[in-house]
C-alpha cells in the first residue's frame, strides 16, 4: 500500500493556484510528446508535413520530369498515363511543378519562422531584461514598425529591387539581385518575411521576459553576481522557450499565404521555377474547362496550412504545463 502510495502522482505547486500533477519519474518533455501523440489530428498534421518535406528534399528524384520541361503538343492535357495530374498551358507536367513548388512553401514556412523566432526572441529577451528606458524606447520602436503595413513593405521591396533594367544595377542592389536570380526570386521574400515577421515575436517574448524577471529565482541569480549572459542563457530562456516556440508555428500558415500571395499576383518566385501560388494564377484563366490545373495547387495549399495549424496547436497543448491528462 505504501509503495502503491510513493508512485501516485506528486502536486508541484507553481506559483498560483493552478496545480499540476507529474507522474514520478517523467519529465515535463515526455509528458508534452505524450500528449502530443494523443492528439490524433496534430500528430497525422506531423506525418504528413514529414513526408511532404522528404517529397520537396527528393524533388529531383520523384518527379516524373523537371518543372520547365514543355510539350506545347500537350497543352492542358487532362490526366492520363502520361501527365498523372495533367498538363498546363505549356505542356508541363503539373505533378512534377507541385512537387517542385513544395520546396518554395516549405523553404518560406521553415526559413521565415527561423528569421522571425531569432530575431524577435533575442529583441524582446533583451528589452524584457533590460527593462527601464531601454525597453520602453525598444518597445516603442516596434510599435512603430508593427503599424505599418507589412504586406506593402514587401511588395515595395520587391519591386525596388526587381523594377528596372538588371543591366543599370550597380553595387549592393546589384548583388543581391544576382542572388535573388540564382535563388529563383526567394531571397527578396525572405527579406521581406524578416523584416516584418518578428515584431509579434519581440512583443510576446519580450512579455515572458518580464514576467519572468520578477520571480525570486532570478532575483536570486543577481545576488549571486552571475553575468548577463549567463542568466538569459541558463536561467531565463529556457522558461520561455516552449511558449515562444509555440507562438510561432502558429504563425507558419501566414508566411505560407503570404508567399502563394506575392507569387498570385507576379512578385513571388521567377519563372519557370514553379510556387503554389504561381500555378494558380496561372490555371484560373482556364478552370472552367481545365479545372486540373487550378485544383491541385489549392489542394495541396489548403492542406499544407491546415496541416500546420493542427500541429500549431498540438504543440499549444503538449507544452501548456497545466493541462491535465
Amino acid at each position: 500500500m505504501m509503495r502503491e502510495e510513493a508512485n501516485m502522482a506528486k502536486p508541484i505547486l507553481t506559483g498560483t493556484e493552478d496545480v499540476t500533477f507529474i507522474p514520478k519519474g517523467e519529465s515535463l518533455l515526455r509528458q508534452g510528446l505524450r500528449r502530443f501523440r494523443k492528439n490524433r489530428m496534430a500528430l497525422a498534421s506531423f506525418v504528413f508535413l514529414v513526408l511532404l518535406t522528404l517529397v520537396a528534399v527528393f524533388a529531383p528524384l520523384i518527379a516524373p520530369a523537371h518543372y520547365s520541361t514543355d510539350d506545347l503538343g500537350a497543352t492542358y492535357e487532362k490526366p492520363g498515363a502520361n501527365y498523372p495530374l495533367g498538363a498546363d498551358f505549356m505542356g508541363r507536367d503539373v505533378l512534377s511543378r507541385i512537387i517542385y513548388g513544395s520546396r518554395v512553401s516549405l523553404a518560406v514556412a521553415f526559413i521565415g519562422a527561423l528569421v522571425s523566432f531569432l530575431m524577435g526572441l533575442g529583441y524582446g529577451v533583451t528589452a524584457g531584461y533590460l527593462g527601464g528606458r531601454w525597453d520602453e524606447w525598444m518597445m516603442r520602436a516596434v510599435d512603430v514598425l508593427y503599424a505599418l503595413p507589412s504586406l506593402v513593405i514587401i511588395i515595395l521591396i520587391m519591386v525596388y529591387f526587381r523594377a528596372g533594367d538588371p543591366a543599370s544595377f550597380k553595387g549592393f542592389k546589384a548583388l543581391l539581385y544576382e542572388w535573388d536570380r540564382a535563388m529563383g526570386g526567394m531571397l527578396f521574400i525572405f527579406i521581406g518575411l524578416g523584416l516584418t515577421s518578428w515584431l509579434q515575436m519581440a512583443r510576446i517574448s519580450r512579455a515572458e521576459a518580464l514576467s519572468i524577471r520578477r520571480r525570486e529565482f532570478m532575483e536570486n541569480t543577481q545576488a549571486q553576481g552571475l553575468s548577463h549572459r549567463r542568466v538569459i542563457l541558463r536561467h531565463m530562456l529556457p522558461n520561455i522557450l516552449g511558449p515562444c516556440i509555440v507562438v510561432e508555428s502558429a504563425h507558419i500558415p501566414l508566411y505560407i499565404l503570404t508567399e502563394a500571395f506575392l507569387s498570385f499576383i507576379g512578385l513571388g518566385v521567377n519563372p519557370p521555377m514553379p510556387s503554389w501560388g504561381s500555378m494558380i494564377n496561372e490555371g484560373y484563366q482556364a478552370m472552367r474547362s481545365y479545372p486540373h490545373v487550378i485544383l491541385w495547387p489549392v489542394v495541396l495549399l489548403t492542406v499544407t496550412v491546415l496541416a500546420f495549424n493542427y500541429v500549431g496547436d498540438g504543440l499549444r497543448d503538449a507544452l501548456d504545463p497545466r493541462l491535465n491528462d
